[in-house]
Order: structure tokens, then sequence, then C-alpha cells
């Protein structure tokens, strides 16, 4: 599968972004979706996915509420509504992909195996 994220931009503090992971290929719907993030000088952070099938969502600690992830399976698309965002919201964000991913694993990015190019979000005050 490939993936392609899109939806970055420059934001205030406060404010909201959207993203988007768009698929191509086949059997999205056995997949695992989530964002990651790496902002500079710092390691890549896991933010949110959401399983396959059933589509149990899961979020890293940090995001307290103000993500939501989110899967049209018809549209091979994974969202990521972005609300209240922070100035240390500030990141590289990528989505990434795996089959049937096991739920021990969802944070864990070398258990993905597909990855998108990235989009770059930058929140200012």
């Amino acid at each position: 599968v490939q993936l392609q994220a899109s939806g970055g931009g420059l934001v205030q503090a406060g404010g909201s972004r959207r993203l988007s992971c768009s698929a191509s290929g086949r059997g999205f719907i056995n997949y695992t979706v989530a964002w990651f993030r790496q902002a500079p000088g710092k390691g890549r952070e896991f933010v949110s996915a959401v399983k396959y099938g059933v589509g149990t969502t899961y979020y890293g600690d940090f995001v307290k509420g103000r993500f939501t992830i989110s899967r049209d399976n018809d549209k091979k698309t994974v969202y990521l509504q972005m609300n209240s965002l922070q100035l240390e919201d500030t990141a590289v964000y990528y989505c990434a992909a795996a089959s049937f991913l096991h739920d021990d694993y969802y944070s864990v990015d070398r258990y993905y195996n597909f990855w998108g190019q990235g989009t770059q979000v930058t929140v200012s005050s």
C-alpha cells in the first residue's frame, strides 16, 4: 500500500487542523493506520492509530482529548482532526500502515512497514 499525507500548514495556537492520509492499493481495511510526528531535534513520537477492521482508536498520552482519528475505508483515507493546537505540536506528521498489526504494537514505529512522505504542521503564537 502507498500512503500520502496532506493537510499540514501554518496554524495559530488554539486553532485546528485536519490531516489526511490517503492510501492506494488493495486491502486497506486490513491495515492499522497510525500517525507519528517528529519535531526538530527530537525522535519520532506516536500520535494516534486506528485499528484495522473494527476501527479501535489509540492516542498518545499528550493528546489529552484534543485529537480525533477516524477512517473511511471506502475512500481509503484516515483523518486526524487536531484541535486546541499548541506550540509543542509543531512537527512533521507522518502516517504509517501495517497489516493486521497486533494491539501491543500500535505505538511502535518499527512495526509499520508503509510510510507516507510527511506533512509539516507549524503552530504559531
